[in-house]
């Protein structure tokens, strides 16, 4: 009895206090009787409870803000203190079905982020499906706290499939819309009856990008490629659609036409003092143009790997000569150390350029980097995802044993490489296996020892030419053997 006396009076006194306008005391009876709720709400909040317990949460929401009006206004304090202890128990009650939901909603809330990722709220072609899932998302989170967890289900599996079509949707829109708008731009031009042929092919593109990002819609190297292309083709198709237009209407002859075709390979050919002999069309040039260039950058990358040497050798020679004139004693003897090294190394070229001489263009390409040497095996295919070698590869690994003969005792990397499309995972995978299977090879055929083996895939990691074209794709398909010769022996 004297405990509920003295509580009163402490209320009492409270509200005279309130009355007088004392904000000390106000934020005293906050703490008293705010400290759970707030405490609940905190948690309700952590919990995510406002998108997944709402309908218990905004009742804890009234439930706090009358409490707070009611303080505010000095209402009568048994009225703030029921007030916030209904708010408490509804943000508990919030939370609690806030853990159950983000457990029983886990995939849908997934595919829900998912899309989001994919900017699906945002886009024009996604927007009206993303918003369809929004609603039959929250329809699910309406029944299960109301405790329909037969209906809930059912709502969520239409929602994750729903979000999963906005993703789709998002990620077409992002690499495709381009290459739609080109599409029906050239449709309005009727530029399929000039140029069918490249038409058709930019529609076929588009529709292999659409079938891919449906089957695999996270991995967009291929899709986004296979875009490309379609734009390059759609692009042309207008192109070619005008200069067709043209030659039809009569504002051009054919033989204007090629003559005007030819004015760009006589240009080139002067760069490349080639004679523009086309008497027997363009293909004679062409062939001699394209060996001209591809001796052009042989020759540069010759040329920048003597300079990389040089440097190097200069740069370890002045190092080396400058220690042993600070040192009198054993001079003779460590000059005579650096000489041989540096006989070594010249002889590392001389073997070099014998292994160069071994292989066609079509074959391997072989250069240096410091002293090892590496050969790029550009004639050595596998089939599509296989890793396993072909008898018709033989011919030129019998050349590589070669090649390898000359330097006896280096240690060896087999290293393989493919090119952006298809997974990371899968590349990487493929990559390794069709190493692995050139060093059992050697092994096998070639006796060498294994210890001298090292077999490594880096898949799409590092290639040498563009992923962009299908030239630049083949040459990142390869295996590279890099030799490391020992200066020592």
């Amino acid at each position: 009895m004297v405990a509920k006396v003295g509580f009163v009076k402490r209320v009492f006194l409270s509200v005279l206090l309130l009355s007088a306008g004392s904000a000390l005391a106000q934020d005293e009876l906050r703490n008293t009787f705010f400290k759970e709720a707030d405490a609940a709400k905190a948690a309700a909040d952590a919990a995510d409870a406002e998108l997944l317990a709402p309908r218990s949460y905004e009742r804890g929401l009234k439930e706090y803000r009358d409490a707070e009006v009611a303080l505010e206004r000095g209402r009568n304090i048994e009225f703030v203190r029921d007030n916030a202890g209904d708010a408490a128990t509804y943000f508990t009650t919030a939370a609690e079905k806030a853990q159950i939901a983000s457990t029983a909603l886990a995939q849908v809330m997934k595919s829900r982020q998912d899309a989001a990722n994919a900017r699906a709220p945002e886009l024009t072609e996604s927007a009206e499906i993303w918003q369809e899932a929004q609603r039959k998302f929250a329809d699910a989170i309406r029944l299960l706290e109301r405790g329909d967890l037969k209906g809930s289900k059912r709502r969520d599996i239409e929602a994750t499939s729903l979000y999963r079509d906005a993703e789709l949707a998002a990620i077409k829109a992002r690499y495709l819309s381009e290459t739609r708008r080109l599409l029906a731009d050239a449709d309005r031009a009727r530029v399929g009856r000039y140029a069918p042929i490249t038409l058709g092919k930019a529609k076929q593109l588009l529709a292999d990008a659409e079938r891919e990002l449906s089957e695999n819609r996270y991995d967009t190297d291929l899709p986004r490629s296979l875009a490309q292309q379609a734009n390059y083709e759609a692009k042309h198709a207008i192109y070619l659609s005008e200069v067709v237009r043209k030659v039809r209407d009569k504002k051009m002859t054919a033989e204007e036409l090629v003559l005007q075709w030819e004015q760009p390979l006589q240009a080139i050919a002067g760069v490349a003092d080639a004679v523009p002999s086309m008497e027997e069309g363009p293909d004679r040039l062409t062939q001699e143009l394209v060996a001209f260039f591809e001796a052009q950058r042989n020759e540069l990358q010759s040329l920048q790997q003597e300079k990389s040497e040089n440097e190097v050798r200069i740069a370890d020679m002045e190092e080396e000569l400058r220690a042993l004139d600070e040192r009198l004693g054993g001079a003779t003897a460590e000059r005579a150390a650096l000489v041989q090294r540096l006989e070594a190394q010249a002889r590392v070229k001389q073997q070099f350029e014998q292994i160069e001489k071994m292989f066609d263009a079509e074959e391997a390409r072989v250069f240096r980097e410091g002293n090892n040497i590496i050969m790029r095996l550009v004639g050595l295919n596998f089939d599509s995802g296989a890793s396993q070698l072909k008898s018709d590869n033989f011919d030129l690994l019998a050349k590589v044993e070669k090649a390898i003969d000359v330097f006896p005792r280096s240690e060896l990397i087999i290293e393989g490489h493919t090119d952006s499309h298809g997974g990371d995972d899968l590349n990487q995978t493929l990559s390794q296996a069709r190493a692995e299977s050139v060093q059992q090879y050697m092994i096998n055929a070639m006796r060498i020892p294994t210890y001298r083996l090292i077999a490594t895939g880096y898949g799409e990691t590092r290639p040498v030419a563009s992923n962009e074209t299908a030239a630049g794709r083949a040459r990142n398909r390869r295996i590279d053997i890099v030799i490391k010769p020992n200066l020592e022996s």
